[in-house]
């Protein structure tokens, strides 16, 4: 029997690039001050919950986030360790462009007459079309040929999350293990652990998607809840 261990784990605060409606994946950019605030929101909506680590990506937005997280959470001896695995989706040659480009484009090719339509779709569990899907096109149309399909990020982030877990999950105290990383990654490494029936839409900046691991076996408990940073907006405005 192993101890179980319980992820919260959170997308990055609002960045330049998010707030310009750019896409973002291995290209990066500075939080925007609303991106810092709900960072700092979070990090107080958290801090009844004692974390035995703390991890984020490679890139500049995720180390941010978990550093102001910490510093509001007030557990500021918690190392954060850098996990290359869990960087955003490369898009290639989507990169930094409109959003909605990359979207009309995977969307035609997918014979939908609209993104909204797409989305709209990838969004209900009653569909078969999801991110899966998406992603490899998006893969497909790169002109680069350097976007990763959903298998690809699938396989390198829980890869890491499951070496997370089965260290954190010696010994016989429950634990608390904080993740900040980014919203495709993320919805990617969970989907085909149960998060799929738990996303009606995308996950917010700060969202926490909250993940249990107990006897090899992960269980997704919850996806993109914004609960913790309402939670932490009123503690500090009490304040």
């Amino acid at each position: 029997m192993s101890t179980k261990v319980t992820f919260y784990i959170a997308r990055h605060g609002k960045t330049i690039l998010n707030t310009l409606g750019k896409v973002q994946g291995w290209s990066d950019s500075p939080l925007t001050h609303e991106g810092a605030k709900v960072a700092k929101y979070l990090g107080a909506g958290l801090s009844d919950i004692q974390f035995s680590s703390a991890y984020c990506s490679d890139l500049r937005r995720t180390h941010e986030t978990i550093n102001i997280i910490l510093e509001h959470h007030r557990q500021k001896s918690v190392k954060v360790v850098e996990k290359t695995e869990f960087r955003e989706v490369c898009f290639g040659s989507y990169e930094s462009d409109p959003t909605n480009n990359m979207w009309k484009d995977a969307a035609l090719y997918l014979q939908y007459k609209s993104s909204k339509d797409l989305l709209r779709d990838v969004f209900d569990v009653k569909k078969n079309i999801t991110y899966e899907q998406v992603a490899n096109v998006i893969k497909k149309l790169d002109e680069l040929g350097m976007a990763e399909g959903f298998d690809e990020v699938e396989k390198r982030t829980q890869k890491a999350l499951l070496e997370i877990a089965k260290k954190e999950s010696k010994g016989n105290e429950e634990k608390n293990v904080l993740i900040v990383a980014h919203g495709m990654c993320i919805k990617f490494m969970l989907q085909n652990l149960g998060g799929r029936d738990l996303v009606t839409d995308d996950l917010g900046n700060a969202s926490v998607c909250k993940v249990f691991f107990k006897d090899g076996k992960f269980k997704v408990e919850s996806m993109g809840d914004m609960s913790y940073v309402e939670k932490g907006k009123k503690l500090i405005k009490m304040k």
